[in-house]
């Protein structure tokens, strides 16, 4: 028996030293978005994985994507949008998996407030929090209605979207998440109001992803990373309410009345399949910059993003 112990000893501690260890860098402060994410750790799907992840909040949004391009972190979780002009301007990036399938990005004024269509913004203030990826969006969005960026005043209010908006130091924001500023925006007695992109204009595209330096892509562990979160999300489908609590009990301020909220507006939004790559909707996104001026060339869907599951 003590010779077996000995080895259940041996065995644990040769699994703990096998543990990859992966970087990831978040978009954001942590939110709902992130469930996933926060699920696989807590319920130890990333250990199953021999993986050992460290997760990191940001001190800038539009840091992510440049820290892994750099080689300063593995992966990051990034904006389609964003991917799609990024590696025009020559990061080494790739999509290697998808946290949130829909779009959540919104232009958001106040409910009760002079803005009534995309057309009334021309001349007016908008704020936004990532440079580029934005310009772009407000761009199509702007053209069917008869003009465009240089037509209005852009504000970089990095993390205070919606705070901008209720105190009015712009008329509107883009890069505000329908299902966080929203609720935020409610609860303060505020009300807001969504223009959405898809809407506007724009195709639609996958809103969070997971991106990874196109020189140094290790397959397997991105994976068995995918494999974690893959088991979270199906785990939070089936038990919405008990995720939302392990969730919540990471952080004081993810069990307030905002993130409740949120949790709730998010989960159908979560990819069911994160490694599964819809290479239509990059190549359309792709095609839809070129037609809009945003970019000089097409680029390949191999070089945008790559399917982990592919031999």
């Amino acid at each position: 028996m003590k010779y077996l112990a000995f080895c259940a000893a041996i065995l644990t501690a040769s699994n703990a030293v096998a543990a990859d260890k992966v970087t990831l860098i978040l978009d954001w402060f942590v939110n709902p978005d992130h469930g996933p994410i926060i699920v696989a750790d807590e319920k130890g799907y990333f250990a199953d994985q021999d993986l050992e992840v460290e997760i990191i909040a940001p001190a800038d949004p539009a840091d992510p994507p440049k820290l892994v391009a750099a080689g300063k972190a593995d992966i990051a979780i990034s904006y389609q949008p964003q991917l799609h002009l990024q590696i025009h301007e020559g990061l080494p990036l790739k999509r290697v998996g998808t946290l949130v399938s829909t779009p959540l990005n919104c232009l958001l004024v106040k409910a009760d407030g002079p803005i009534k269509s995309v057309a009334d913004l021309k001349g007016k203030k908008v704020g936004f929090s990532v440079a580029g990826v934005e310009e772009a969006v407000l761009s199509a969005m702007f053209i069917p209605h008869g003009f465009g960026v240089d037509d209005v005043e852009l504000v970089n209010v990095n993390w205070s979207l919606s705070p901008a908006v209720m105190a009015g130091q712009v008329d509107a924001v883009i890069g505000a998440f329908r299902n966080f500023e929203l609720n935020q925006m409610d609860i303060e007695g505020v009300p807001g109001r969504c223009f959405y992109p898809e809407e506007e204009g724009l195709p639609s595209y996958d809103e969070l992803i997971y991106v990874a330096k196109s020189d140094a892509l290790d397959k397997d562990v991105l994976q068995r990373f995918l494999a974690a979160t893959e088991l979270a999300v199906q785990y939070i489908v089936n038990h919405p309410e008990e995720s939302r609590k392990i969730f919540a009990s990471t952080s004081k301020e993810l069990g307030d009345e905002l993130n409740t909220r949120a949790w709730a507006d998010t989960l159908p939004r979560f990819a069911l399949r994160p490694a599964a790559l819809d290479a239509g909707r990059y190549a359309r996104f792709e095609k839809f910059l070129k037609d809009a001026e945003l970019i000089p060339s097409i680029n390949p869907v191999s070089d945008i993003a790559l399917d982990v599951t592919a031999e």
